[in-house]
Formats: structure tokens, C-alpha cells, sequence
């Protein structure tokens, strides 16, 4: 794999501030805060002048407040500003593009159509690891889960839709199975999105014993209530790459997992080798400096294309589309 130049590093560095404050101060309260500390007038000491008529009142309301208090305001609602502005067009200088060939035949996804349908809540848990966490995006807005649950309510504007982000740094299938129960299956979610392989490639894990414990994660979330699955397999980034025998050989196995289990499976290896290879995008463009985890864009195409399957394996169900029970595969191309 050849070298690569960090991509966009000042703006990856600038995103636990911008987190920051879009979690801590949201932007309807802001102007508020600040009217409110104009408003409150100081406490009267016994040498204080008689208190002003109500016209000087009226002044002293709408005067400005200290300049260091109207330069944290102000830079707080310059930079939600910014986020969200970055968040609505961040495809519009390279745009996000579904693999060459058009979409393939998919299976189905029973639970979450028949929920969409009925009218009832829908609750996807999006499990993995540090790329469902969403390390690498400028804020929590930009992580694929939080992409993706934007773009299923816009497409159902009138549904209750919940994605949980059950994503933790660093985990593979061994330490995922571990909580499997707590934060998957006590759940009693209609759709799992299971990212998973990419840990084990890096560690030297060997790709079936991965495959044996997914297989058994995905058996144990079926039986508990029948949720569908969409497996995600490892990203295509330098750090992977470097491993080409042991990343072939998890990415073909996840996706024998996925035909004998009967479940989904997204294959993000190939999709963002495509964006490489066939579209021409450099690495950096859509994966940070550590050659590892995607960027803002990357997440966002990533959500994109997902979502867009979703989408469309929901509307055959609606359609009535006769999809054979025991294909349920799908791959976005």
C-alpha cells in the first residue's frame, strides 16, 4: 500500500471542541443565556443609587455584555453554526456514489418493514467497535449511526426510530460476545448492525475463530427474538491492508456467515476499495491520519449507502415483493 499524506488533521483535532459544545450548549439556548445575563440586574448595596426609571432600565437591558462574554457566545454559535452547515453539504464537493453496477437483487428485513408499516417503534442497535463509536469524525453528529438514524427519519418523517450506538474502541467478536446480551439482545431490537473483524486482523486473530463466534452471536440474537442482522465486515484502509492475507480471508468468511445464517451483510471492504480504485479517491480523502479510521465523509457514505439499502430492502417488503425467506444476503452493488 503506498504512503499517505494526513488529510484534514486541523479538522479532526478541532472535533472534541466542536462536540463539546454542540452536547453542552445547544444553540436555541444560547441567545437566551445571554439575554438572561443582561436582564438580571446586580444586587443594590446600601451606597447604590436609587434604582433607574424605567426608560434607563430599558437601556441598561439591551446594552452589550462585557466583550469576553459576547466572544464566547458568540464563537460557541459561530462553531454549532459551522457543524451543521458542514453536515448538511459535506457531499456536495465530492459526492457520495452507490458502487458502479447498480443494486443487486436483497433479501428482506421482515422486522423492521412489518414495525415501519404498522406504525410502531423501531429500535436498531448499531454494535461494534471504534468505527461504530464513531472515532475519527469532527463530532458526534458525523458517526455513522447518527448519519444513518437522520436519514431513515427524513425517509419516514412520521415513524418513532431509534439507533442505539453500541460501538466500544478497541473490541473484537471475543469482547463483544461478552455484552452481548446486555446491550443487543435485552434490547429487543428490530434491526443489529454488526461491524466486526477489523480488531482481529490488526491483532493477528485468526478469521475463523472470529467467524465461529459471530456465527454463535448471530444464532443467539435470533433465537432471543428473530431481529434482523446486517453484518458490516472490516474498512479498506491502509492499516488493514497492510494484512491482505488475513483481511481477504475475514472478509470472506463474514460473508459465508452471513449466507448460512440467512442475515445481511454490508460489504464496506469492497465498497470503500471502490471508492479507491474505481472512483479514484485518494485514501486520505475518506480516512484519517492514522490510517485506520474513516474521516467525516467516509462515515457519511458509509451511513448513505447503508441507509439506502435499508430503504429499499423496506419498500420490496412493502411492495410486495415475494423475497425467498432464506435469501437474505444482499451486497450494495
Amino acid at each position: 500500500m503506498s504512503s499517505f499524506r494526513p488529510f484534514c488533521l486541523s479538522a479532526w483535532l478541532a472535533g472534541p471542541a466542536a462536540a463539546a459544545l454542540l452536547l453542552l450548549t445547544p444553540v436555541s439556548l444560547l441567545p437566551a443565556q445571554a439575554q438572561a445575563a443582561q436582564a438580571t440586574p446586580a444586587p443594590q448595596s446600601a451606597n447604590s443609587p436609587a434604582p433607574a426609571s424605567p426608560s434607563q432600565t430599558t437601556v441598561a437591558v439591551t446594552s452589550q455584555p462585557p466583550a469576553d462574554q459576547r466572544g464566547i457566545a458568540g464563537r460557541a454559535i459561530d462553531k454549532v453554526k459551522q457543524v451543521a452547515k458542514s453536515a448538511g453539504d459535506i457531499f456536495s464537493r465530492v459526492p457520495c456514489l452507490p458502487p458502479k453496477g447498480g443494486a443487486k437483487p436483497m433479501g428482506s428485513l421482515p422486522h423492521v418493514a412489518g414495525k415501519l408499516i404498522e406504525g410502531r417503534p423501531v429500535v436498531i442497535v448499531a454494535f461494534g467497535s471504534s468505527s461504530t463509536a464513531g472515532f475519527g469524525a469532527s463530532s458526534p453528529e458525523f458517526n455513522y449511526p447518527n448519519r444513518l438514524a437522520a436519514q431513515l427519519r427524513r425517509q419516514y418523517p412520521s415513524a418513532d426510530i431509534t439507533v442505539i450506538n453500541a460501538g466500544v474502541g478497541g473490541e473484537d467478536a471475543p469482547e463483544m460476545m461478552k455484552r452481548l446480551r446486555k446491550e443487543v439482545i435485552d434490547v429487543h431490537p428490530d434491526l443489529v448492525i454488526w461491524q466486526v473483524g477489523t480488531n482481529a486482523v490488526l491483532r493477528n486473530l485468526d478469521p475463523a475463530d472470529t467467524a465461529k463466534l459471530v456465527e454463535d452471536g448471530i444464532s443467539r440474537i435470533q433465537a432471543a427474538g428473530g431481529a434482523d442482522i446486517v453484518l458490516v465486515d472490516p474498512q479498506y484502509s491502509p492499516r488493514v491492508t497492510e494484512r491482505p492475507e488475513s483481511a481477504s480471508r475475514m472478509v470472506r468468511l463474514l460473508g459465508k456467515v452471513a449466507e448460512l445464517r440467512h442475515v445481511g451483510i454490508f460489504p464496506r471492504f469492497e465498497v470503500m476499495r471502490e471508492w479507491h480504485e474505481k472512483q479514484a479517491l485518494p485514501v486520505e480523502s475518506f480516512v484519517i491520519a492514522d490510517g485506520l479510521h474513516m474521516n467525516d465523509w467516509g462515515y457519511a457514505c458509509f451511513a448513505q449507502l447503508l441507509g439506502d439499502d435499508i430503504i429499499r430492502s423496506v419498500g420490496q417488503i412493502k411492495l410486495g415483493v415475494n423475497v425467498p425467506a432464506d435469501v437474505r444476503t444482499y451486497r450494495p452493488m
